[in-house]
């Protein structure tokens, strides 16, 4: 139902759909370093099922990289092989025609024509 005479389900969708975007990436490079851990230790999908104490359906579902991928899962993998997980939060990309660094001040900012002015954060 509209507040207000405005409808925000158009805004909430886009937002979710945004965050649950980002939520399949993060569960894809998760899922995608696990399978690089267990290689470069020689382990196989069982392996990592035994050592869980996991059917080795459930270690498919993990390196499958649904977005539905808990940190608790993550977590059994981790101590599972004896190793730790580790979550960093890091600036995004810059695009690709963002300003180089010899185009901008040295406080971050660049001045484009017609006056307008980006900060880099």
């Amino acid at each position: 139902m509209p507040i207000w005479g405005v409808d925000t389900m158009p805004f909430m969708a886009r937002g979710e759909s945004e965050t649950d975007a980002a939520a399949a990436t993060l569960a894809r490079q998760a899922a995608t370093a696990l399978a690089g851990e267990l290689a470069a230790r020689g382990f196989s999908r069982a392996d990592l099922a035994r050592l869980m104490g996991v059917s080795p359906g459930r270690v498919s579902q993990i390196l499958s990289g649904d977005a539905n991928l808990t940190v608790r899962s993550l977590a059994g993998a981790a101590a599972a092989l004896g190793a730790c997980v580790e979550i960093r939060f890091t600036e995004p990309p810059r695009p690709q025609d963002a300003p180089r660094s010899s185009e901008t001040g040295g406080d971050g900012t660049s001045s484009l024509r017609g006056g307008v002015v980006r900060s880099r954060l």
